[in-house]
C-alpha cells in the first residue's frame, strides 16, 4: 500500500489495508465507521476553514429547511445520507408525530405489482445496467438490513425482457478500506470482445469518495454471480481542488479517436456543477483532462453523470462510443441540491473532450428534465439486442421512515424507458416505456369520443383500476377558433391544482380516485392564453388530494409541453398501485407520482375523465388495459 501514501487527500489512518472483519454482525463496523467519520469530519472542517481564513465561513450549497408550524419556527431533521456526503435519501416530513393510522391491508396494497423492487428493505440508484449472454442485468443500491438508507451494497437482478425480474445474490458488499462505508453508484462498460469493466464509487473508511474497479469473476457465467474487486483499488481519488465528498458516480466509458477510453465523473467547485473527464487504456490508471467536459454556474453538485450519443435521423439507439454525422450527445446530471435529473442536448468534440449545448437557455441544471415528478439518479445503457438506449430511474418515497419501517420496504425502480431524439421539435428527447410492458396487458376497454362538458367528470367502468396501462387523447371542441376566443389568463405561468378552474382547463384523467373524490390523483392538461394570443399547454399531476395521510408529500408537479399543430392532447399513463408514471405527447414530458391512498385502494379505486374548464368542452378517446403482475421472484439457483 506504499503507493497510497501520496494520494491527494489527508491520510487519517496509520496504516491502510483491509480492516479485520468482526466475527459476527456489523456492530464493530458501525462503531469503527462512526469513529473514523468523526475524526475525518473534524479534520475536514479544519481544512476547509483554513481555505477561507478571512471569514472562517464555509460556503454552503444548501441550507437546512425550516418551516413554521403553529407559529413556532421548527427545524426539520437533516435528511438521511446528507451527513455522509450523498444526496438526501429520506423525505423529512412535517408530520412525523401525526402519522396516519395505517392498517396492514393499506400498506400491503402500496407494494407494486410490475415495477422492480427488492423483496424488502431499502433501495436507491440503479447501477451498471448491461446485457450479457441472454440476460439483462440491473444492479442497484441496496440496504440488506433495513428499510432506510445505509450499509449500501449492490443488489443484483436479471431479466430476459426488462419486466419479469429475478432476484440474484448480492454482487458487491462493503468489505475493504476503499468501500468500507458503502459501495455506491457505478456504471458498466462493455469492451470489444464482451469483457466487462465495472467502475463504482467507494466511500472509504475515512469517508472519502474514491473510484473502484470490479469485474466478473467468471465472464462465461450468464448470470455474473461473482465479482472480483481489483486488488489495487482505488483506481481514482479526488483530484487536487475537488472536495473529498464531491467526487462520485463514474459514467459508462466511451472510446475516443485516440483509442483511449473516457470516463466522466461529476463534482462541484464552489457552486458550479462540473463534469470531469479521465482518459484510460486499461481501467486501472487514469489521466485527468486539464479542462472540464462542461460546467454550469449555480447548479451545485453534479452526481450520477450520464453521457451518450443519440441519432437525429433514426429511431435506432447508439453505442456509447458513437460519434459522427446526424449524432447529438445528451449530457445528464442529477442535481444534488434539487434532487432532480436535468439533461441537455448538444455537440461533443471528441478531439478536445468538450461538449456544447444546442441551447444555452436549456443547459444542464436550468433547462429540461427527464421527469418532472419524484424520480432521480437515472442511468442509461445501450441495448445491443434491440438497438435502443434504455433509461432507468429511481422512485423514492415521500412518506416517513416510520411508515417505511411499517411496510418493510422503501423505493422502487421506474419502468425502463426507451430514449429517442424528438425530430419534430429538435429540442428534446422522447421517453417511452419499453415495449415489453405490453406483455402484461390483459383485457382492454375502449371509449371513443366521450363528450366531457365543462365542469364535469365521468367515471369509466373498467373494473380493477389499480394496475393499468392507459392511452388517452383529448380534443378541444372548436380548436380552430381557440386563438380567437376572448379568454386570457396571462397570470398563470405554471401548473396549478386540478380544482382551480380556468377557461381552457384543466382536463384529463383522474386515477386512484374513490367515488366521493376524497382521494384522487389527476393527470391533466391546462391551456393558457396570454394577452398576445399565444397559447401554452401545461402538463400536470396533482398529488394534493392523493392521500388523506397528513405526513406524506402533497404537491402539484408539472411543466409546459409542446403540442404541435395537428396534434391531439395525448397521454400514456401507467398505474401500479402507489406509483403513477405519466407520459405526455409521446414522451416529450414525463411525470412520476408517488402516492399513498387510504381510501382509493383495492376495489374502491376508480378511474375518471374530467374537464374542469369553464370555457370549453372536450372529447376524449381512451384505450385501457388491465395489467397483470410481473411476478418478480428469486432466481431458482438450486436448479443450475
Amino acid at each position: 500500500m506504499d503507493d497510497l501514501q501520496n494520494v491527494p487527500y489527508s491520510i487519517l489512518r496509520d496504516a491502510y489495508g483491509p480492516p479485520e472483519r468482526p466475527a459476527r454482525g456489523r456492530s464493530l463496523k458501525v462503531f469503527t465507521s462512526v469513529v473514523a467519520s468523526v475524526v475525518f469530519l473534524v479534520s475536514l472542517v479544519g481544512l476547509i476553514v483554513n481555505q477561507f481564513p478571512e471569514t472562517g465561513e464555509v460556503p454552503r450549497l444548501s441550507t437546512p429547511t425550516t418551516s413554521s408550524l403553529g407559529g413556532d419556527e421548527e427545524r426539520l431533521p437533516l435528511p438521511r445520507g446528507v451527513a455522509e456526503g450523498v444526496s438526501a435519501k429520506s423525505y423529512p416530513s412535517l408530520s412525523d408525530s401525526a402519522s396516519y393510522n395505517w392498517t396492514e391491508s393499506m400498506l400491503a396494497w402500496e407494494r407494486t405489482a410490475y415495477h422492480f423492487q427488492p423483496p424488502k428493505n431499502w433501495m436507491n440508484d440503479p447501477d451498471g445496467p448491461l446485457f450479457h449472454k441472454g440476460w439483462y442485468h440491473l444492479f442497484y443500491q441496496y440496504n440488506p438490513d433495513s428499510a432506510t438508507w445505509g450499509n449500501i451494497t449492490w443488489g443484483h437482478t436479471v431479466s430476459t425482457d426488462l419486466i419479469h425480474w429475478l432476484y440474484l445474490p448480492l454482487a458487491l458488499i462493503p468489505s475493504e478500506w476503499f468501500d468500507w462505508n458503502g459501495c455506491w453508484t457505478g456504471s458498466a462498460t462493455i469492451l470489444p470482445g464482451r469483457d466487462i469493466k465495472m467502475l463504482y464509487t467507494g466511500d472509504t473508511v475515512d469517508a472519502v469518495q474514491v473510484q473502484n474497479l470490479a469485474y466478473p469473476s467468471n465472464l462465461s457465467d450468464p448470470l455474473l454471480l461473482n465479482w472480483t474487486k481489483y486488488e489495487n483499488n482505488p483506481v481514482l481519488v479526488p483530484p487536487e481542488g475537488i472536495g473529498l465528498t464531491d467526487f462520485r458516480d463514474p459514467s459508462t466509458a466511451f472510446l475516443g479517436p485516440d483509442s483511449e477510453w473516457r470516463v466522466v465523473i461529476g463534482s462541484v467547485i464552489n457552486t458550479t456543477g462540473i463534469a470531469l473527464v479521465f482518459h484510460t487504456t486499461n481501467f486501472t490508471s487514469y489521466d485527468l483532462v486539464d479542462h472540464v467536459l462542461h460546467s454550469v454556474e449555480g447548479t451545485g453538485m453534479w452526481e450520477c453523470i450520464d453521457f451518450y450519443p443519440i441519432s437525429t435521423n433514426s429511431s435506432v439507439g447508439l453505442d456509447t462510443s458513437v460519434v459522427g454525422p446526424n449524432v447529438k450527445h445528451v449530457l445528464k446530471a442529477s442535481i444534488d441540491d434539487l434532487k432532480l435529473d436535468y439533461y441537455a442536448i448538444g455537440t461533443y468534440d471528441p478531439d478536445n473532450d468538450t461538449w456544447t449545448p444546442d441551447n444555452a437557455a436549456l443547459d444542464v441544471g436550468i433547462g429540461l428534465r427527464y421527469d418532472y415528478g419524484w424520480w432521480y439518479a437515472s442511468k442509461t445503457f445501450y441495448d445491443p439486442v434491440k438497438e435502443r438506449r434504455i433509461l432507468f430511474g429511481w422512485i423514492n418515497e415521500t412518506d416517513t421512515e416510520k411508515d417505511d419501517f411499517a411496510k418493510g420496504w422503501a423505493s422502487v425502480q421506474a419502468i425502463p424507458r426507451v430514449v429517442l431524439y424528438d425530430n419534430k421539435t429538435g429540442a428534446n428527447v422522447l421517453e417511452q416505456p419499453v415495449e415489453e410492458i405490453e406483455s402484461l396487458r390483459l383485457n382492454s376497454t375502449t371509449f371513443e369520443d366521450i363528450l366531457v362538458e365543462a365542469g364535469s367528470a365521468i367515471q369509466l367502468d373498467i373494473g380493477n383500476a389499480t394496475q393499468l396501462d392507459i392511452i388517452a387523447e383529448f380534443e378541444i371542441q372548436g380548436t380552430d377558433s381557440l386563438k380567437a376566443m376572448a379568454f386570457t389568463e396571462s397570470n398563470i405561468s405554471e401548473c396549478i391544482d386540478a380544482e382551480t378552474k380556468t377557461s381552457y382547463g384543466p382536463f384529463g384523467v383522474a386515477v386512484l380516485a374513490d367515488e366521493s373524490f376524497s382521494e384522487l390523483t389527476p393527470i391533466y392538461f391546462r391551456v393558457v392564453k396570454d394577452d398576445d394570443g399565444n397559447l401554452t399547454t401545461y402538463f400536470c399531476a396533482d398529488e394534493s388530494r392523493s392521500s388523506l395521510a397528513p405526513e406524506v408529500l402533497h404537491t402539484v408537479y408539472g411543466t409546459d409541453v409542446p403540442v404541435l399543430d395537428g396534434e391531439k392532447f395525448a397521454l400514456r399513463i401507467l398505474v401500479d398501485h402507489s406509483i403513477v408514471e405519466s407520459f405526455a405527447q409521446g414522451g416529450r414530458r414525463v411525470i412520476t407520482s408517488r402516492v399513498y391512498p387510504t381510501q382509493a385502494i383495492y376495489g374502491a379505486a376508480k378511474l375518471f375523465v374530467f374537464n374542469n374548464a369553464t370555457g370549453i368542452n372536450v372529447t376524449a378517446t381512451l384505450k385501457i388495459w388491465e395489467l397483470e403482475s410481473a411476478f418478480i421472484r428469486p432466481y431458482p439457483l438450486n436448479h443450475i
